[in-house]
């Protein structure tokens, strides 16, 4: 016997919707299933699967800094390389490549 369906209707940002349909042909996965596996996990965690909260600090964005911030963030950046707090930016890529398949 066939499994009954329900339809879903919601509004996405158009960017996100490519975004994330990209990534599940990519993985294989229909738009459909994805969405009755994250449906699924709601139940079973009864509650959202991940935690939805503001990030502990703001990524910094060059163009709202002052001269005197932008001074202190590249001090930082010049203190962690002479503690050899840094890696090269060829393996940084490098990772970035690996991790994404590219």
């Amino acid at each position: 016997m066939a499994v009954k369906t329900a339809n879903l209707y919601a509004r996405i940002e158009p960017d996100v919707k490519e975004q994330a349909e990209g990534i599940l042909t990519a993985l294989g996965i229909p738009v459909s299933n994805a969405i009755n596996m994250f449906y699924k996990q709601i139940i079973l965690q009864r509650g959202l699967p991940f935690d939805v909260k503001l990030p502990v600090a703001r990524p910094v964005t060059m163009g709202t800094l002052t001269k005197e911030e932008l001074d202190a963030e590249l001090e930082k950046g010049y203190a962690d390389m002479l503690e050899g707090r840094t890696e090269a930016a060829a393996k940084v890529f490098a990772d970035i490549r690996k991790d994404y398949g590219l």
